[in-house]
């Protein structure tokens, strides 16, 4: 990089942190510092959900995807957009009623006695230390390989034994963690707004310059055809010639595979009614209405633009870095080798931007567990407001140095992103019902993660019973689970009649499962079941046939094009036509 670069560099971490010890005033306790004080407006939260999963790691991933099973690889991560439609516009307006600071927490709202207790200290214990350490390890790998590609670290030994990226590495991370422990969520929130522009305005940047590089989309097109290779440009693992449907071996995608994408994986992962830091934001925003804001705005940065603009440096890829052995480093040598300086310095801020928003809301959120979940929970019920900010902070530290060291460990982002899936699989059928049936219990619930996370580690790592296809592992998991928390839910009676009415008080829960007990109460809905599946089929809709169309658009693919605006039109209409319906008409009991 040239000086100029390491100027902007410089610059913008300064920047980040003087914002951030500036809004530490705003904290005066637990609420400000893990739920903004539940003022977020929608798209604040929207946008800072969106940055969260903007990480320096996502082009990557994207690109090595496509770089080595096409454009079909990308259902691996594009079927959660089900689960995330399923929040925005279903769980979304319930999790802000619960008025909880955690998920963690909504356990024992939602269930009672013994049980509850045991199952949010586990929640919280695995999510905020293995599974939360596994996601910050994944940003800080992405952030190794990326200095090491642009060539900003050599990796040889520098000080104390430990190599120039290392250093690095602790540098950064003692960055993200002063302005992380200093102003909380109203940091992490107002430069994830920033890093989720520069972020963007990065992306852009290298895919203006690649297809610049390839001669133009059409050139490009051309050049990829020419590659033998049918898979690389295809939306859908199959192709459909001379009225026979063919499945492509090169997409590295099997039929259970597939199958297990779009219609397991998104219900049965344990973010399958929005996801703990998701559900931080939901819970930190103004009202309802907010909080459903705060999932369509989502929705629309995460799968509508940023998608394909790492999809078109990564097809870019194939063409101009044909000799290449790790595609997952196409994206940070293409803008290397494309970008001149100012150009590559505001990339190369923002891919540290990008990484910066993941680990700032990883580890403020992993320490919302430690602190609300744990310490206060079990050990210091009394604990008062400037005790708990302390602690907070500490658990803070902590996480951030768990991941650096996990990070350490780990070589490839893809199989890392893959891991975090197998051992969170499971238990999402049981989140998701225990809005919609009173009989669920606090034993099957933990049954299910318990048995989900035992399944997946071992499936996963363990060579003797490690399944290699992806589907069928995913589906052995979701079975053994189900067929443990079922068990253990009829063995175990169910929550008492207290626990039970105070839920749906506070929460209002639609479906025929809680019927009985919105009468006893004298509580109605705020919406059918039959009108939110209803919102849920038309918005997957309009989120599919939008992501499709525009790729067939990008891509000259016209009858995805035409089709996917068709489609998305049309279920749009029918969406806001629903949404008049709901407002117009009084809500009874179903």
């Amino acid at each position: 990089m040239a000086t100029v670069d390491w100027i902007l560099l410089v610059g913008y971490l300064a920047l980040t942190l003087i914002l951030g010890l500036w809004l530490a005033r705003r904290n005066r306790g637990e609420d400000d510092y893990f739920v903004a004080g539940r003022r977020l407006s929608g798209w604040l939260a929207g946008a800072s959900m969106a940055a969260t999963t903007f990480s320096i790691d996502t082009p990557l991933y994207v690109a090595g995807l496509v770089g080595t099973r096409g454009l079909a690889g990308n259902w691996e991560w594009w079927g959660f957009g089900l689960a995330h439609v399923a929040m925005a516009v279903v769980f979304a307006p319930l999790w802000r009623r619960s008025g909880v600071l955690t998920d963690a927490a909504f356990t024992e709202l939602r269930y009672g006695g013994p049980a509850a207790a045991w199952l949010r200290g586990i929640k919280a214990f695995l999510l905020a230390l293995p599974v939360n350490c596994i996601g910050i390890g994944y940003a800080f790998l992405a952030l190794r390989k990326v200095v090491e590609a642009l060539g900003i670290v050599s990796g040889q030994p520098l000080a104390l034994g430990l190599t120039d990226t290392v250093w690095l590495m602790v540098i950064v991370a003692l960055l993200v963690v002063t302005y992380t422990v200093a102003g909380g969520l109203w940091a992490v929130v107002v430069t994830d707004l920033i890093q989720l522009v520069l972020a963007l305005l990065g992306a852009l940047a290298v895919a203006a310059a690649a297809l610049h590089a390839s001669g133009g989309m059409a050139s490009l097109l051309e050049q990829l055809q020419g590659l033998g290779r049918p898979e690389v440009l295809s939306l859908v693992p199959w192709t459909v010639s001379d009225g026979r449907w063919q499945w492509l071996d090169g997409a590295g995608i099997t039929v259970p595979m597939f199958s297990a994408y779009v219609a397991l994986q998104w219900w049965s992962f344990r973010r399958s009614d929005g996801g703990g830091e998701f559900i931080q934001r939901m819970l930190a925003t103004r009202d309802e209405q907010q909080a459903r804001l705060a999932g369509w705005v989502f929705l629309v940065v995460n799968y509508l633009i940023r998608s394909w603009l790492w999809v078109v440096v990564a097809l870019a890829a194939l063409v101009l870095l044909p000799e290449q052995s790790d595609w997952e480093l196409s994206y940070p040598m293409l803008a290397v080798q494309l970008l001149p300086p100012v150009a590559l310095g505001l990339v190369v801020v923002s891919l540290v931007a990008a990484f910066m928003s993941t680990v700032s809301t990883s580890v403020n959120w992993g320490a919302s567990y430690l602190t609300h979940d744990l310490y206060q929970r079990f050990v210091r019920p009394k604990a008062g407001s400037k005790e708990l900010l302390l602690v907070g902070q500490g658990a803070t530290v902590l996480l951030l140095v768990l991941g650096v060291i996990t990070a350490l460990i780990s070589d490839s982002i893809g199989a890392v992103f893959r891991l975090v899936i197998a051992i969170g699989s499971g238990p999402g059928v049981v989140l998701v019902l225990r809005w919609f049936w009173w009989r669920v219990n606090a034993a099957a619930e933990l049954a299910a993660m318990l048995c989900g996370f035992t399944v997946g580690l071992f499936t996963s790592v363990i060579p003797l019973v490690r399944i290699e296809d992806y589907g069928i592992r995913l589906a052995v998991i979701t079975g053994l689970s189900a067929l443990v928390w079922i068990w253990v839910m009829l063995a175990n009676p169910p929550e008492s009649d207290a626990v039970l009415e105070d839920f749906v008080r506070r929460v209002r829960p639609p479906g025929p499962g809680w019927a009985r007990w919105r009468r006893q109460v004298g509580v109605v809905p705020m919406e059918t079941l039959p009108t939110l599946i209803n919102r849920f089929v038309l918005a997957s809709g309009v989120l599919f046939s939008s992501l499709l169309g525009i790729g067939g658009f990008l891509l000259h693919q016209q009858a995805f094009a035409w089709s996917g605006l068709v489609v998305g039109v049309s279920c749009m209409a029918l969406l806001r036509r629903l949404g008049r319906q709901a407002t117009q008409n009084d809500v009874t009991a179903v």
